[in-house]
């Protein structure tokens, strides 16, 4: 048994569970503990070969023993050993030794077991080295070898969230023919860990597959069930049409190991003195890892980091080690402290030596300061901005020229004034890339002292900026433009709503309303023009949480309200980021740092164009103008939600939109705004490529001095690179965020009952959309211990069938949403059917679900 309990502490616990069941009558005898059979470990023997030793010794006495007691008897102890060296020298010893395979052979009253051992082979019969689940990973120089000839190919190894079983690897071509490669099943996985660079070989065509559509979570305690994931692998194999099939491949070799510190809790093993345990990071892309510890007990229900240290061959899991305690699961602190991990988000407090870089205070505008800079503090400038803000970014004005003309500025921060290039504030600004806004928390890019201070544009004080100015005429067509370094004073920081009170008050006719008036008519033309000229008005629903004063945690819940004026700031910010762009381009044509949105390949569009065409609706994907026009086009009368979800959905077609390198790509197109250049200008207190883009800008119109890097398009391209993954990283981090605060909110909320829309239907699923929190969730239609319901998809239309009710996409049904906190690690908002009422599937509205609140209870099997 001790040598079980090394091997494997699941199959030890399950040989414990049965010899400790009476109705089985089994006998165990502790031979440890007994003087005759107890043996001491000899000199250069092994703990293994000394454990056979004393199961010979143990096996041998036993029978002498029983021939004492009862020599009529014909009790016989055998052993019973896939080892061959064991069982040839039991023989010798005159023991009786059967091979597992030998002995199921000779139970002539039970034949159907010997059917269970057709899944072992010759090789896993030894039992000492271990049973060798993954090939062996190529060296190096072959895998070199390989991809220089053709026959493997580099790229970056992602894991799927949805289902353990299944990965792709992005191949990089050396142009734009970047292609995916799908790798499915446990051994062509191989051991290869979310972002590794791997080597892949291409099955042949014959073996590829599909995408899955299902939904499998690594939720087994058991380490070694490999079987299990074998049998769990068929599961994806579906029958599909030819042209759904992808290249398909599998992992030869590793190039870089792309290991971190993982945040996630201890699954604790069921052995009470076990060392060994498991542990399941909060990432679902990464496996679990195996780690050693002596403080179990004491790290249960807490989340903690581990890091990876190697992954054999004969492993179902890689060995790891623990890191670091950081807090009880739940906690506000600890989650938050997780979710900016995991995104890998940097949030300690700034160095001393970055601090040292911040003016001095008390600080004002000097002399030397107003050189090269214009004074623009006689001007109605004012900013408008959500409530609490206080890093202020960019302010506006507009007044009317003695020519009749009118005259309009974008006031934006000037932060290059106060972060010179090359110093630590800049290392560390531009390392961080990005303000990272959480739900209570904001994580700055640059110290407070300049977020919300100096270089914060507030009401009342003088301030340093970077203006873009235009005159216009009355149809907001620009006439000039320039651009100027200058000093302003703004008279009023207003929220969006005090500015949307003054446009709309006809009793206001200040300086202040007058000049918002201006820019919001302006503003209006702009939209209009732009939406003209192929623009697309996408919609996500966004969510606001009401926070309770002295707790802090989340009271209500609703989606943000959209105002003119939140449309009007929206249009400068544009216009003043083309104009820009189209002036560092014009100075810099190799070295601009612009940024690009690619237009989507055709077939992002199909859930759209599918779902628009179950409600008799056309989509036209040919350009951007088509897509715009046709969204524009479809409504419906008594349906006047779905306009909205259409544009939800068009949303999610999108690509990402890039920072880039001027010099290093000749595709500048912006397909969301209709642009054929753009850039980012107008936030340099919250985004690192505004500060370049300022930069650029400054040396461009003589109002600073260069510096190399600023014109190295390999240096500017690097800088781009981690902008991006900032960026992406940034956005991650706050749908967490809004994520646990929305659990946080219906925990305290309990059950509630609400109408949602269907945004996708899945094999078992819908995905729902609930306008009135901006909240999408999952229904599942199939649970562990409970009778399957009859589910038929189609994935042309797309539609699901259930017990007779079809479901489609943009259907409305009614939903319970409760919190399920079955599983502590992965606390989700869970969603089941109220209406339309189908007999054994829906849930009664108030009634909550037992197994799922509290810890503890069981997990599904999800399929998509």
């Amino acid at each position: 048994m001790q040598e079980v309990r090394n091997r494997s502490a699941p199959i030890y616990k399950r040989i414990r569970d049965v010899t400790n069941n009476q109705e089985k009558h089994f006998y165990t005898f502790t031979n440890e503990h007994h003087k005759e059979t107890y043996i001491e470990q000899e000199q250069g023997e092994n703990a293994n070969d000394r454990n056979d030793r004393a199961i010979r010794v143990a096996a041998k006495w036993y029978n002498e023993h029983l021939k004492r007691v009862a020599a009529d008897s014909q009790l016989q102890v055998i052993l019973i050993t896939n080892d061959r060296k064991n069982k040839e020298k039991a023989v010798q010893e005159g023991i009786p030794a059967f091979t597992c395979e030998e002995y199921v052979k000779s139970l002539t009253a039970n034949p159907e077991l010997i059917d269970r051992l057709a899944y072992l082979s010759d090789e896993m019969n030894e039992i000492e080295s271990g049973k060798i689940i993954f090939s062996e990973h190529l060296p190096l120089s072959k895998l070199q070898q390989g991809i220089k000839s053709g026959s493997y190919l580099q790229g970056t190894f992602r894991a799927s969230r949805e289902n353990y079983l299944e990965a792709t690897v992005w191949i990089h071509g050396e142009k734009e023919e970047e292609k995916e490669i799908l790798i499915q099943g446990l051994k062509h996985l191989n051991r290869a860990v979310h972002e590794d660079i791997v080597a892949v070989e291409l099955l042949p065509r014959s073996q590829w597959v599909a995408p899955s559509s299902v939904v499998l979570d690594d939720e087994g305690q058991n380490e070694d069930d490999v079987e299990k994931d074998e049998e769990r692998e068929l599961l994806l194999k579906t029958a599909v049409s030819e042209k759904m099939l992808r290249p398909t491949g599998r992992v030869v070799g590793i190039i870089k190991r792309n290991w971190r510190p993982y945040c996630g809790m201890l699954s604790k093993s069921d052995i009470k003195e076990s060392r060994r345990h498991l542990f399941t990071p909060a990432d679902k892309r990464i496996p679990r890892i195996r780690i050693e510890t002596r403080q179990a007990s004491a790290l249960e229900g807490r989340r903690i980091i581990v890091a990876i240290d190697g992954w054999p061959r004969n492993s179902r899991y890689p060995n790891g080690h623990f890191v670091k305690n950081l807090g009880d699961v739940g906690e506000k602190e600890t989650e938050t402290e997780v979710l900016l991990l995991e995104h890998d988000v940097p949030h300690q407090p700034f160095s001393q030596a970055v601090l040292s870089f911040l003016p001095r205070m008390p600080w004002s505008i000097t002399e030397e300061d107003m050189k090269n800079r214009e004074d623009l503090r006689h001007l109605c400038v004012c900013s408008v901005d959500p409530p609490g803000c206080t890093d202020i970014d960019d302010a506006l004005h507009c007044r009317e020229l003695s020519n009749g003309n009118l005259e309009v500025g974008v006031h934006i921060a000037d932060v290059s004034h106060f972060i010179r290039p090359g110093n630590a504030l800049d290392q560390e600004s531009a390392r961080r890339g990005t303000t990272v806004y959480l739900c209570e928390k904001r994580i700055d890019m640059v110290p407070e002292l300049l977020s919300s201070n100096l270089c914060s544009l507030r009401s009342n004080v003088d301030r340093l900026a970077f203006s873009c100015i235009w005159e216009m005429n009355h149809n907001a067509e620009i006439l000039k433009t320039r651009f100027t370094k200058s000093v302003i004073n703004s008279k009023a920081s207003l929220t969006y709503a005090e500015a949307q009170m003054r446009i709309d008050s006809a009793a206001m006719n200040d300086d202040i309303t007058t000049s918002l008036r201006g820019l919001n008519q302006l503003a209006k033309i702009l939209k209009k023009g732009r939406i003209e000229k192929g623009a697309l008005t996408l919609s996500s629903p966004e969510i606001r949480f009401h926070m309770d004063s002295e707790t802090h945690d989340p009271i209500d819940l609703q989606t943000k309200e959209l105002r003119e004026t939140n449309s009007m700031v929206e249009e400068f910010m544009l216009l003043a980021n083309i104009s820009v762009a189209k002036k560092i381009h014009e100075e810099f044509s190799e070295h601009a740092l612009l940024r690009k949105h690619p237009a989507p390949p055709p077939s992002n569009y199909d859930v759209l164009v599918k779902a628009a065409k179950s409600k008799n609706l056309q989509i036209k994907i040919d350009t951007a103008k088509s897509l715009a026009d046709s969204l524009d086009r479809a409504e419906s009368p008594d349906f006047p939600y779905l306009n909205t979800l259409l544009r939800i959905l068009a949303t999610r077609c999108m690509m990402q939109a890039v920072y880039f390198c001027s010099g290093m790509d000749n595709d500048f197109h912006h397909y969301g705004l209709a642009s054929p250049i753009y850039t980012h200008f107008t936030s340099p207190i919250r985004r690192y490529a505004d500060i370049i883009v300022h930069r650029l800008l400054a040396v461009a119109i003589g109002a600073d001095c260069t510096y190399p890097e600023l014109t190295d398009k390999h240096k500017l391209s690097d800088i781009c690179k981690n902008l991006n993954f900032r960026h992406k990283m940034a956005q991650y981090a706050q749908r967490a965020s809004v994520a646990f605060h929305t659990q946080l909110f219906f925990k305290s909320k309990g059950i509630v009952s609400e109408e949602a829309y269907i945004l996708f239907v899945r094999k078992n699923a819908i995905v729902v959309l609930i306008p009135k929190y901006g909240l999408e969730g999952t229904v599942f239609f199939e649970e562990k211990d409970k009778p399957e319901p009859r589910l038929a998809y189609d994935d042309e239309i797309p539609s699901l069938r259930i017990e007779g009710t079809v479901f489609h996409v943009f259907d409305k049904v009614k939903v319970k949403i409760t919190l399920d906190s079955s599983n502590l690690q992965h606390q989700k908002i869970r969603m089941a059917l109220v209406e339309p009422q189908i007999p054994g599937i829906n849930i009664p509205p108030n009634v909550p679900d037992k197994a799922l609140t509290a810890p503890g209870g069981k997990k599904r099997k999800l399929e998509k």
